[in-house]
């Protein structure tokens, strides 16, 4: 399985959305195959977990980014269901508090930045700064164009200092998209996700396309690469996700680190 290399995203290609296909499977099936090896795959997640806390070289960083409804959540529920919520921890950003506004916009990311011995999600990122603000024009281009250079090295320390960075764009169609927001409207257990934002977001689907395309063209490298994952197929979506983040994992060549004593020594009575 190659999903790792098939959905990598070259580090300078030009993107254009609309040639990837959001309901492309890649050749799997939903059927019971795919299930066992989602299964078998979250299993071997939470091994690697283990040797990640045990060891505490890495930290490993989860970006997840994607249009409104396009499965973040979804994304964290079920890849994620596997491990210790006591080393995995998930930072949402909203819209900057007036703290956080004084500083510069990647201040509040340092803080958020797991660990060694720990992953850390984050669902939306740094990259609304070139996301949101650029479509929404709430700074000059002259200061949002500027922020690919510092993102990208940003990430690079954070690399050099055995941070692994992973991070996925889940690529969802407007129709997709406008169908899981009816899905909210017609269930009333789902009625409190909605808010005015998403409807009037959607009028700026193109904007976000443009803004997206440059993030990824100009943010993609060897040491934070992006992933373009097609996301209307949920069970697709988890699996190649799981995947990828599985195959990082293998790729630290973790060790259970040596006691700091000799157990030998040692016996219960």
């Amino acid at each position: 399985m190659n999903l790792h290399k098939e959905l990598l995203l070259s580090p300078g290609k030009k993107v254009k959305l609309s040639r990837y296909d959001p309901d492309d499977t890649l050749g799997f099936k939903n059927n019971k195959k795919s299930q066992l090896l989602l299964e078998k795959l979250l299993k071997r997640m939470e091994d690697l977990q283990y040797l990640l806390y045990a060891s505490k070289k890495y930290a490993l960083l989860i970006v997840l980014q994607a249009m409104d409804c396009g499965g973040k959540d979804g994304t964290i529920r079920h890849v994620m269901s596997g491990v210790n919520p006591q080393g995995c921890h998930v930072t949402s950003f909203k819209a900057p508090s007036a703290e956080e506004a004084a500083h510069d916009f990647l201040w509040r990311i340092y803080k958020a930045v797991p660990d060694r011995g720990e992953i850390g999600i984050f669902n939306r990122s740094h990259y609304e700064d070139v996301l949101v603000v650029r479509v929404h024009k709430l700074v000059p281009e002259a200061v949002w164009s500027k922020r690919y250079d510092q993102i990208n090295q940003f990430e690079k320390i954070l690399s050099e200092n055995n941070v692994k960075i992973l991070k996925f764009y889940l690529h969802i169609s407007k129709k997709e998209q406008k169908k899981r927001i009816q899905e909210r409207l017609n269930d009333s257990s789902k009625n409190w996700k909605l808010s005015p934002v998403d409807f009037e977001e959607r009028k700026y689907w193109n904007d976000y396309v443009d803004a997206f395309e440059d993030a990824l063209r100009y943010c993609s490298t060897p040491w934070a690469p992006w992933y373009i994952i097609p996301a209307n197929k949920t069970w697709f979506r988890n699996l190649a996700v799981s995947h990828i983040i599985v195959k990082a994992m293998e790729d630290m060549n973790m060790k259970l680190p040596k006691p700091a004593f000799d157990v030998s020594q040692f016996t219960l009575k």
